[in-house]
């Protein structure tokens, strides 16, 4: 049966959070914040968090860095996903990936019915790997952002989750977590 077998070790991951908005400061990003304090109170390292404008440069420049970065496991993207005109986060990030992680759209679109109903047909919500580093990118909005940790991402960043979590995926914890 999956869930969290408490005799295992919890290993932290460390995850970057990055807010893609042109309006929001560290002040007033309620979004980023709750995904930061989500992953600290869960025992996970937040290796950074930062905020960029709705352009594809600045999406790819810092996640280029973070992608670089050995210190950085995970990135978490908030903001950006929608239908707006401003929202190039996918178009930003897919080039960068590797590999796309199909499923995660399927299981936040599952997991956000359950809150907001159909209206989770306006996020394009996806994940994929670069090079060793997973990065998930949500919508902007602090409810989806509680979806995505509270329903999704807080498990499968667990490395007590059964049968497996993404912990075992990453190279420094491949031997922990088979």
């Amino acid at each position: 049966m999956p869930g969290i077998d408490e005799s295992r070790l919890f290993y932290p991951l460390n995850i970057a959070v990055l807010t893609v908005s042109d309006t929001r400061t560290l002040e007033t990003d309620s979004s980023g914040g709750l995904l930061a304090d989500r992953l600290t109170q869960a025992g996970h390292h937040l290796a950074d968090r930062a905020i960029v404008a709705d352009s594809i440069a600045a999406i790819q420049e810092k996640i280029r860095g973070w992608i670089a970065d050995p210190a950085v496991d995970i990135v978490i993207s908030t903001g950006g996903t929608g239908f707006a005109p401003r929202d190039v986060t996918p178009e930003a990030v897919t080039p960068l990936l590797t590999r796309v992680m199909d499923g995660f759209s399927v299981v936040f679109h599952q997991a956000s019915m359950t809150t907001i109903g159909v209206s989770t047909l306006q996020s394009r919500a996806f994940a994929g790997q670069a090079g060793d580093t997973f990065i998930f990118c949500v919508p902007g909005s602090t409810g989806a952002c509680r979806d995505a940790w509270d329903l999704v991402l807080g498990l499968e960043f667990d490395s007590r989750y059964r049968p497996c979590s993404i912990a075992g995926q990453l190279p420094r914890l491949r031997d922990v977590c088979a």
